[in-house]
C-alpha cells in the first residue's frame, strides 16, 4: 500500500469514526513519512479513542512542536490543550499543568485575544478539581465558559459549563449545577463537539447526576452514551466507563447477572492498553455485587483494588464488615468517613450506610442525627433517591425508639419510593422492616406477609445473607400474646408488674407519662381488669415479668 492510500484510507475511517482502522493507517503513512498537521492531528484523535494514550500524548506534543516552528501559537496552544485534557484526566497532574505552562507562555509572546486562552483556563480548572479545590476550579471554569461564548466555539462552552456544574453540585448548589450540565448537553445532541470531548462530557454529566442521586437523568444519559459508543465498534476509552455506568443502573434495578457481566467486560476494557482512573468504579461495583450476593472474599479484594485505583471503598466496605458481623469495626469506619465528609456530597453518600450501621451498634441517638441529616438533604435537593433513603433511615430509626406506628408510615413512603425508582432490593429491604414494625404492633400476619414477600425478592436476587435473615425472622415468630397485646404492652405491664409507676415506665422506655397511660388504659381494656393490681397479678399468673 502506498503513503498516498494510507493517508486516504486513514482519513475516510477517521471520517467514519473507526478509530482503530484510522489509527492503523494514518500511523503506517507516518512510518514512511512524516504526516502534515492535520493528519498528525487526526492520527492523535485516533490514537486516544482507540486506547493508545501514550501514544496520543507523544503525537500532540509533536503537533504542538510543529506549529510552534511554524509561527503558529494559537493552533499549538489548542495542540497543547488537547494533551493537556489526555494527562489531566490521567490524574498525571504535574506533567498536564507544564503544558499549560508552556502553551501559555507562548500565548503570552503572541496574539493577545483568542479561545485558545480560554480552553488553557479549562485546563487550570480542571487541574484545581483534581487538587481537591472545587471553589478555585469554579471560577476559571466560569471564565473558560464565558470565553466560549464569546468566540462562539460550542465546545469548549460545553466543557466549560459541564465542569462548572460539577463544582457547583460539590459546593452544595445541585439544582444550578444539573441545570448547567443540562445546558452542556445540548452541544452534545446538536453535534456540535469533537468525539473526544462527546465522550468526557456524557461521563462528566453522568457522574454529576450521581452526584446528585438523580437516577432518572442518569439512566437516561447512560442509554444515549451507550447508543454513542455502539455507533462506534472500534472505540476503546470511554466503552469501559460506559459498561460502569450500566453495571452500576443494572445493580440498583436488580439486574445482578447482567450487572455483573458488564463490570467484568468494563475491567477487562479499562485494563488495557494500560489501566484507566475508572476501573476503580468498576472494581467498587464488583464489590457491591459480591457482598449482596455473600461472597465476602471476593468482595473484599474487589474493594482493595477499588482503593487501590483511587475510588472510595465505603461505605461498601463498612456494610461489609457489619454483613461479617464485625459491628465494632463498622461502626468505626462508617463515623470515620462521617467525620471527614466535609461537602454535602460526600456526607449524602454515607448518610443512609451510617444510619444503618451505628443502629447496629445499639447508638439510637447517632443514628436519629443522621437520618435527620439525610432528611434536610433530601428536602433541599429533592432526588428521589434521598428522598426514599431518608424515609428507610428514618423508619428504621423510630422502630428503634419503640415508635412502631409512625415507623410503619415511613417505611411504607420509603417502599413507595424505591418501587418507583425500580429498586426491588431496597424495596425489599424496607418490606423486612415493615414486618418487624408489623410484629411491634401485634400484627404478626402482616408481619408474615411483609417478610415473606421480602424472603422472595431476596431469593430471586441472588441475596443469599438477607435472605436468611428474612428467614430467620420469619421463624422467631413469638407467640400469641394474651388478650392481643402488643409488644411495647407487654414491655409496659411487665413494669407495672414490678411496681414502677407511670413516670418510671416512662423514664425507662424513653416515652412520655401520656403514652404510658394510654398503653396501661388499652392493656386493662384488652384484659378486661377493673385496676393496675389486677393487671399485676394477671402477668404473674401468666408469667410476664
Amino acid at each position: 500500500m502506498t503513503v498516498a492510500d494510507a493517508l486516504a484510507r486513514g482519513r475516510e475511517a477517521s471520517g467514519r469514526r473507526a478509530w482503530g482502522e484510522a489509527y492503523a493507517h494514518l500511523s503506517a503513512a507516518d512510518r514512511e513519512a512524516p504526516l502534515d498537521l492535520d493528519d498528525l492531528e487526526r492520527l492523535a484523535v485516533a490514537a486516544y479513542l482507540a486506547g493508545r494514550a501514550a501514544e496520543s500524548a507523544d503525537l500532540w506534543a509533536r503537533a504542538y512542536q510543529q506549529c510552534a516552528h511554524a509561527g503558529d501559537p494559537a493552533r499549538a496552544a489548542r495542540c497543547a490543550f488537547w494533551l493537556a485534557f489526555e494527562l489531566l484526566n490521567a490524574r498525571e497532574l504535574a506533567r498536564g499543568g507544564g503544558w499549560v505552562d508552556r502553551a501559555q507562555r507562548l500565548l503570552d509572546e503572541g496574539p493577545s485575544d483568542c479561545v485558545e486562552r480560554g480552553y488553557l483556563r479549562y485546563c487550570v480548572a480542571l487541574r484545581a478539581v483534581f487538587g481537591g479545590d472545587a471553589a478555585t476550579a469554579r471560577t476559571a471554569f466560569a471564565q473558560a465558559a464565558a470565553i466560549g461564548a464569546r468566540f462562539r466555539d460550542p465546545q469548549l462552552a460545553a466543557l466549560a459549563r459541564a465542569g462548572e456544574g460539577r463544582c457547583l453540585i460539590s459546593l452544595g448548589e445541585p439544582a444550578a449545577g444539573i441545570a448547567l450540565l443540562d445546558e452542556a448537553m445540548v452541544a452534545v445532541t446538536a453535534r456540535e463537539v469533537s468525539p473526544t470531548a462527546v465522550g468526557d462530557l456524557y461521563c462528566t454529566v453522568i457522574e454529576g447526576c450521581q452526584e446528585v442521586f438523580d437516577v432518572r437523568r442518569a439512566r437516561e444519559w447512560t442509554a444515549a452514551l451507550s447508543h454513542w459508543c455502539a455507533a462506534q465498534p472500534e472505540l476503546v476509552l470511554y466503552r469501559g466507563q460506559c459498561l460502569v455506568h450500566r453495571a452500576e443502573l443494572m445493580l440498583s434495578r436488580g439486574a445482578w447477572p447482567d450487572a455483573l457481566g458488564e463490570v467484568r467486560r468494563a475491567i477487562d476494557r479499562l485494563a488495557r492498553p494500560t489501566a484507566q482512573p475508572a476501573i476503580g468504579a468498576a472494581y467498587y461495583v464488583q464489590a457491591e455485587l459480591a457482598r449482596l450476593r455473600g461472597l465476602f472474599p471476593e468482595a473484599e479484594t474487589a474493594y482493595r483494588q477499588a482503593d487501590r485505583w483511587g475510588h472510595p471503598p465505603q461505605p461498601g466496605l463498612a456494610l461489609l464488615r457489619l454483613a461479617q458481623g464485625r459491628v465494632a469495626a463498622a461502626s468505626a469506619a462508617i463515623r470515620r468517613v462521617l467525620a471527614e465528609a466535609e461537602d454535602a456530597v460526600a456526607r449524602a453518600r454515607v448518610l443512609a450506610a451510617g444510619t444503618e450501621i451505628v443502629l447496629a451498634a445499639g447508638d439510637v441517638a447517632a443514628a436519629r442525627a443522621a437520618a435527620e441529616e439525610l432528611a434536610r438533604v433530601a428536602a433541599a435537593w429533592d432526588a428521589p433517591l434521598l428522598r426514599a433513603q431518608a424515609a428507610h433511615a428514618t423508619g428504621a430509626v423510630l422502630l428503634a425508639e419503640g415508635d412502631a406506628r409512625a415507623a410503619v408510615a415511613a417505611l411504607r413512603r420509603a417502599w413507595s419510593g424505591w418501587r418507583e425508582l425500580e429498586a426491588p432490593y431496597d424495596a425489599a429491604r424496607a418490606r423486612v422492616l415493615l414486618g418487624l414494625a408489623c410484629r411491634a404492633l401485634g400484627d404478626e400476619d402482616g408481619a408474615a406477609l411483609e417478610l415473606d414477600a421480602a424472603r422472595a425478592v431476596f431469593e430471586h436476587l441472588g441475596a443469599a445473607p438477607d435472605r436468611a435473615h428474612a428467614e430467620q425472622l420469619a421463624r422467631n415468630a413469638p407467640r400469641p400474646a394474651p388478650g392481643g397485646l402488643t409488644a411495647r404492652e407487654l414491655e409496659v405491664l411487665a413494669l407495672v408488674a414490678r411496681g414502677r409507676t407511670n413516670r418510671a415506665v416512662a423514664a425507662e422506655l424513653v416515652i412520655s407519662e401520656k403514652t404510658v397511660a394510654t398503653h396501661v388504659g388499652s392493656i386493662l381494656s384488652k384484659l378486661g381488669l377493673p385496676s393496675r393490681s389486677a393487671a399485676t397479678a394477671f402477668a404473674h399468673q401468666h408469667h410476664l415479668v
